[in-house]
């Protein structure tokens, strides 16, 4: 709705920059086709320091990592069932007395 309003109290808007820790003359000075701008130039930069920001090559084995969650997985499950089965030892006790 905030988005919609073509002019926002001064009230609400220092309650908004108070929220999101972000000075009241960062919204009222925002200028969206330069925000787009900076955005564009960002991820269709051919500099170094943005290239260096996406690493292709992977420093471990995608396929180890897929066996150990998987393992991490079966841990889990196992440790899950044998809490239950604790429980259902407890419950069982708790309505035999």
């Amino acid at each position: 709705m905030l988005e919609q309003k073509d002019v926002i109290e001064d009230k609400l808007l220092k309650q908004i920059s108070a929220v999101l820790k972000i000075p009241v003359e960062a919204f009222q000075n925002f200028d969206e086709e330069q925000a787009i701008s900076i955005i564009s130039n960002t991820f269709t930069s051919n500099d170094t320091s943005t290239l260096n920001a996406v690493n292709p090559h992977c420093t471990f084995n995608p396929i180890d990592k897929i066996v150990q969650l998987y393992d991490e997985k079966i841990a889990l499950y196992e440790r899950i069932l044998k809490e239950k089965d604790e429980m259902m030892v407890r419950l069982e006790k708790l309505i035999n007395k």
